[in-house]
């Protein structure tokens, strides 16, 4: 499903050196690295603060608590992604209130937002999912109408890009806060964890720097209730390296989605990723949607071609068993179940070249179950 080898050789030299500079310097927490780092990703985001964290759940988490919420708020959150999201609004004690999500893009209803919004609600948190980003302007409305704050889950779209009061602007910037991973996978993932928190609030960046560091403004006074949760400098110098490529990373796997495009599209049975004119997408995941055609089969059948397939996500969030409390059931959120049993996610990478992709469009296409 993906290269982080092939992808390691291609910037080798480049790579060494930054970790080479580390040990041989052995600043290896906070060191100028993670300093450099959240400067450049600032200036690429055209945010005026980044805090690095130890990964893209801590983010999650240390965003909520700097907004001072309180157990019983409600936070709204699309119930087709990863669990973690929902997962930091349970720690915290607050309630997790989920959306179901539009069957074309698989980002969150906003229309649904709306209809969800009670006087307990204090925030959103839209997950840009597979790389493409949700409806930002209609989210922005309806927070700042109701005096609600927006965190954005920028995991799977870091470099992605949306149109928001007539200007593009890269995705996590335009809510009240942007959180992100650096998980190795990630279109810009280190070696081990990682994340990173953005806001233009001097104030709220300042606290949730300090809540990254035991709730600290200065060394051995704290101020809050914090958590430690930081980004070791040498996967800070690794994605130095790699924030120089991120605009390379992102038009390899838009390349790889448009080959898969041209040939899958004459294929009835399956439905592509859809585009949305108000957002780029950079392919964190190629998810297709099967008609028709039962997909552990499909699946078995890549499996015999030598071709890796993912299922993203199996169970809606609303029927996990950790979040069984919160009442829902079968049938409350009908387009994420209906795409927890058809989707499934082919290989994307920055490494992959015409050979392999030929290969696996052709196995596809001779696929007759």
């Amino acid at each position: 499903m993906v290269d982080l080898y092939g992808q390691y050789l291609r910037m080798k030299k480049e790579i060494d050196e930054a970790i080479q500079n580390v040990l041989e310097n052995t600043a290896f927490i906070r060191g100028p690295e993670v300093v450099n780092l959240e400067k450049n990703l600032a200036k690429y985001l055209k945010n005026k603060n980044v805090i690095t964290c130890a990964n893209g759940t801590d983010a999650l988490q240390v965003s909520l608590m700097a907004l001072d919420l309180k157990p019983g708020d409600e936070v709204i959150s699309p119930d087709f992604t990863f669990g973690a999201t929902v997962e930091v609004i349970a720690l915290l004690g607050l309630k997790p209130v989920l959306v179901d999500v539009e069957p074309a893009t698989f980002n969150i209803n906003t229309d649904l937002i709306e209809r969800s919004i009670t006087p307990r609600t204090k925030a959103i948190m839209p997950v840009h999912l597979f790389g493409q980003c949700c409806d930002l302007s209609s989210i922005m409305r309806i927070a700042n109408d109701r005096g609600l704050h927006v965190i954005e889950d920028a995991a799977q779209a870091l470099s992605a890009e949306y149109i928001h009061k007539g200007a593009w602007r890269k995705a996590g910037t335009a809510g009240t806060i942007g959180c992100t991973s650096f998980f190795p996978s990630k279109n810009l993932g280190c070696y081990g964890d990682g994340g990173a928190i953005f806001t233009d609030d001097d104030e709220l960046a300042s606290k949730l720097s300090a809540i990254t560091r035991h709730g600290m403004h200065v060394k051995y006074y704290q101020d809050l209730v914090g958590v430690n949760s930081r980004l070791d400098t040498i996967q800070a110098a690794i994605l130095g390296v790699k924030l120089g490529h991120i605009a390379d990373f992102a038009k390899r796997r838009q390349a790889v989605a448009l080959h898969y495009d041209k040939a899958l599209v004459r294929m009835p049975w399956i439905e592509i990723p859809s585009r949305v004119s108000s957002s780029t997408h950079v392919f964190h995941q190629y998810t297709i949607k099967l008609k028709g055609v039962n997909r552990e089969s499909f699946m078995n059948y890549l499996n015999t071609k030598g071709i890796p397939s993912m299922i993203y996500y199996p169970v809606p969030l609303h029927l996990q068993k950790a979040f069984h409390y919160l009442g829902y059931k079968r049938g409350d959120f009908p387009v994420t179940e209906s795409l927890c049993e058809n989707v499934v996610s082919l290989p994307i990478h920055t490494e992959m070249d015409m050979e392999q992709l030929e290969y696996i469009t052709y196995e596809i296409e001779n696929y007759n179950g």
